[in-house]
């Protein structure tokens, strides 16, 4: 079975226009598919109402006990079943879930090291619950994750989506009868040489021009995690990782290749 697996974050979750759009194309994908999203601005703006200021490190949240209830009232909450009653209104059956819900993702705390990030969960490829997955799919019900995870022992913890769309992926790769494809999509076509010049971004990268842009500070913040992911699911089975645009899923030519 193909599955295409679809993480969707940024302003494509904040702004109503974009999300719509991007959620038709979401539909739009043959075969099964999965889709993941976190949430992060919409968070930062209910925080900064609620008179919580958010605390980021190296584009990683930091996530206190406070932080976490709003957090999980944004992901789990209003993001994730207003995604699901769009979707539905586009006739693709989809069924809401965070990482508790039918044990789907088990995580476990951030050992802490130098920085504490707080209630932030880790995971592995043994968190993913497949059979769980599979079946819903099998069944025609398009799973849509948020990025809350739990622990097995009754707490919920904060998992970068970037993380959980790898994870899922390449737990799903490594079934004999998947072949897996990676789609990180967010507002701009693809990951950019100039920040300022929306039409320059990469059509390839390869692991060895990652390195070199990380050194000379090409990409900062939230990208990095987000290519680390990528170039990890490509070493664990998973078939195409790409960046860019929602529209441009079915399109390989407009958007950000990676490749080994």
């Amino acid at each position: 079975m193909k599955i295409h697996i679809v993480k969707i974050g940024g302003h494509l979750i904040n702004d109503g226009k974009y999300l719509h759009n991007s959620l038709k194309a979401f539909c739009k994908l043959q075969g099964y598919k999965i889709l993941i999203h976190g949430g992060g601005i919409k968070a930062d703006f209910i925080s900064k109402k609620m008179g919580v200021f958010p605390k980021m490190i190296q584009g990683r949240r930091i996530t206190d006990k406070e932080t976490l209830d709003i957090v999980v009232m944004s992901y789990a909450g209003i993001i994730n079943k207003n995604i699901v009653a769009m979707l539905q209104s586009y006739r693709c059956n989809a069924l809401g879930l965070c990482g508790a819900d039918g044990n789907c993702i088990k995580s476990y705390l951030r050992k802490m090291t130098n920085i504490d990030y707080g209630y932030v969960g880790d995971i592995n490829v043994k968190s993913i619950n497949t059979y769980l997955i599979k079946f819903l799919l099998e069944n025609n019900i398009i799973p849509v994750l948020c990025s809350i995870t739990h622990n097995g022992t009754g707490s919920l913890l904060n998992t970068n989506a970037d993380t959980i769309a790898a994870y899922i992926a390449m737990s799903l790769a490594k079934e004999e009868d998947c072949e897996v494809e990676l789609h990180f999509c967010f507002e701009k076509k693809g990951v950019l040489r100039n920040v300022l010049d929306s039409e320059s971004y990469f059509k390839i990268i390869n692991e060895n021009l990652f390195q070199k842009m990380k050194q000379n500070h090409t990409i900062t913040n939230g990208m990095i995690p987000k290519l680390e992911n990528a170039f990890f699911a490509l070493k664990n089975g998973v078939t195409k990782v790409s960046i860019g645009l929602p529209n441009h899923l079915n399109d390989v030519d407009n958007k950000t290749r990676l490749c080994l």
